[in-house]
């Protein structure tokens, strides 16, 4: 979403007769777009800034901003701690950027916009993308789940869908650009509702568009997942068979206290579901250990969803508390040395379930996104299949944007190996 977000004010910005420059000191202009899911996050921008104050002594004229979810939730705090910021801006007041920038030109005062909107979804706006193979497209923005131990209702307001036509414009208008893959985002993409149109249909209409060939998206919740998308991934080829499915907690004390609002066995109920009826389905999950008052017994309950469900990947994190959110009042709080080690057993057990899954596909053809040259060869590319499994194959003459059939040779890792074949 950030780098979305990133594209699009960077759309408003060429759209003034901005240029952009790869150098912080060639630039008159640097914004930084910023989250707060994390702590550590809030750290690197915080870094970041105190590395460009000497940017500022060295030229005054420059003008440094801070976007984003941090510019929303911690305005005060840079406001005290980094003067020399000059532009603060919420999520929901990009369309300011160039009025406050006219501003800013004309007088020293800083200036600040950190208003949520309940209305504001960017449909008339079009990010400034790069080249690429893959476009995300924001279909919401907000959420109305309030988990205990995300900021994000609070950084990003309610949720609110944009107009399907909208999002089917800009679609194509990606598709023109010469892209043949789309990520729809949200953060709780299955609650888009729009003038009575749901996701799943919305899905329907993005699979019309002829030229993309693979929709994704992320992320879905798991107490809103029905049979109404299920159904269109077992029916339309062009939605990919890969699915983030956020687990967070295998514990029903746990999920509870994070209010995820589903229980462990509704969510292996559905996990199963989705590997029954859609063939090669690779999935994916958030988990988070050390959540407030979590025993050993809590998270031994996770490690048994995850030998139940056999994660293909997983995004692994230690609680992280947020000023602001309910959890970050809580006071049962797990020390540091027993989240640090039960995020190793974590990622020891994922890594063993990811090479099982990953060796499964050896000895099949498997479907190839050509993205990139391989990081270790320029003798070899890299791709994606449909379930989003990166594969690694020697080059033949195909080139970054190619679909080529692949077959699997080897897995190690997150990776597979393999050949094109005619």
């Amino acid at each position: 979403m950030n780098e979305y977000d990133s594209e699009l004010v960077a759309g408003i910005l060429e759209n003034q007769n901005y240029i952009r420059t790869d150098a912080a000191d060639e630039a008159e202009l640097i914004l930084l777009n910023t989250c707060s899911v994390r702590e550590h996050a809030e750290e690197k921008v915080h870094a970041r800034l105190s590395n460009l104050k000497f940017l500022k002594k060295k030229n005054p004229k420059v003008i440094i901003g801070v976007l984003g979810c941090m510019a929303q939730n911690l305005k005060e705090d840079l406001l005290r701690t980094k003067p020399y910021v000059d532009v603060i801006l919420g999520p929901d007041s990009y369309r300011r950027l160039p009025e406050l920038l006219s501003q800013r030109n004309e007088s020293n005062d800083n200036y600040i916009d950190t208003k949520l909107s309940r209305m504001e979804v960017y449909d008339d706006l079009f990010p400034a993308r790069r080249e690429g193979i893959n476009a995300w497209i924001s279909i919401m923005r907000g959420c109305n789940k309030f988990c205990s131990f995300c900021i994000v209702p609070f950084t990003r307001g309610r949720e609110r869908s944009r107009p399907i036509e909208s999002i089917i414009d800009e679609i194509k208008q990606v598709r023109d650009a010469g892209f043949i893959e789309v990520t729809l985002l949200g953060q709780n993409v299955n609650s888009f509702h729009h003038e009575g149109r749901r996701f799943h249909e919305l899905l329907l209409e993005v699979a019309k568009i002829d030229g993309i060939e693979r929709i994704r998206y992320t992320s879905p919740h798991p107490q809103d997942f029905d049979d109404d998308l299920l159904r269109v991934h077992t029916e339309n080829a062009k939605v990919c068979n890969h699915i983030h499915f956020p687990l967070q907690a295998g514990s029903d004390r746990v999920l509870k206290n994070m209010n995820r609002t589903y229980t462990k066995q509704h969510f292996l109920a559905l996990a199963q579901k989705m590997r029954e009826q859609i063939p090669g389905l690779a999935l994916s999950t958030d988990m988070i250990v050390g959540f407030p008052g979590e025993t050993e017994a809590d998270f031994q309950e996770t490690l048994d969803v995850m030998k139940q469900v056999k994660f293909d990947t997983a995004f692994t994190f230690k609680y992280s508390s947020r000023p602001g959110t309910k959890a970050a009042e809580f006071t049962d709080t797990v020390a540091e040395e027993a989240k640090q080690d039960r995020l190793q057993r974590m990622i020891v057990l994922q890594k063993e379930h990811t090479l099982e899954r990953n060796r499964l596909h050896i000895g099949e053809v498997l479907e190839v996104l050509v993205e990139k040259d391989s990081k270790k060869s320029e003798k070899q590319h890299q791709g994606r299949t449909r379930s989003n499994k990166i594969v690694i194959f020697d080059k033949v003459g195909e080139k970054p944007g190619d679909l080529v059939n692949v077959k699997i040779i080897d897995a190690q890792g997150i990776t597979l190996f393999g050949q094109i074949i005619d």
